[in-house]
């Protein structure tokens, strides 16, 4: 459940986004912040943001890699 959400779990009554992903990779709320902004473009008008929501998911990724060392 999301803490005062007034719809029941069973409702779909928005975005629910993990952040385990995220976290794992360092990301911070500043991180998020880009994120929810790439949802956005990409549900208002994707084909018309498409290139922004690339570069911002592309910054994301470079400047979180997964692997920080590399993979031995």
């Amino acid at each position: 459940t999301i803490p005062n959400d007034p719809q029941s779990p069973f409702v779909t009554s928005g975005i629910r986004l993990g952040t385990p992903a995220v976290t794992t990779r360092g990301m911070k709320e500043e991180d998020m912040k880009q994120i929810a902004a790439a949802i956005r473009l990409t549900i208002g008008d994707f084909d018309q943001n498409r290139d922004k929501v690339q570069s911002i998911v592309e910054g994301l990724c470079d400047g979180h890699p997964i692997y920080s060392e590399g993979i031995k």
